[in-house]
């Protein structure tokens, strides 16, 4: 099942967000605070037992979202949770949205493509492990 993260699961998505190579741990914090507004939407996966196992951070823009994080726990992975969090995304805002993929990787890559976004450029030295390439759906 696919709806908006809470609050209260914080730690459970800092959990998730540790298996991300370069996490942004500031907007999930700013996303969860009350004290700081965060324009950010969490959309998250959850088992039937309504326990998230994958989450989608997005940022919505000047007519383009941009999504932040997106994250499936290992043991959860190859059951089609990431594409059903990016279309329920992509779905629910006017507009296009984008994503940065860390050019060396192929499944991320693949998985954007398999979900209609499409590549528009080449971004060198923008993660600090190297190049990342900017897709955009819509």
């Amino acid at each position: 099942m696919i709806r908006p993260a809470t609050p209260d699961e914080e730690r459970t998505l800092a959990l998730l967000q540790s298996q991300l190579r370069e996490p942004s741990p500031g907007l999930l914090d700013a996303w969860a605070s009350d004290a700081v507004p965060s324009p950010a939407e969490v959309l998250v996966s959850t088992t039937e037992a309504d326990r998230p196992v994958g989450y989608l951070l997005a940022v919505p823009g000047d007519g383009t979202a941009y999504v932040a994080e997106l994250v499936v726990a290992p043991d959860h992975r190859r059951e089609g949770r990431a594409t059903a969090l990016l279309s329920a995304y992509a779905e629910s805002v006017e507009g296009g949205v984008t994503v940065t993929v860390a050019a060396k990787n192929a499944a991320a890559r693949a998985l954007y493509r398999g979900c209609g976004f499409e590549r528009v450029w080449r971004l060198p030295d923008f993660f600090d492990a190297g190049d990342a390439i900017l897709y955009r759906r819509g």
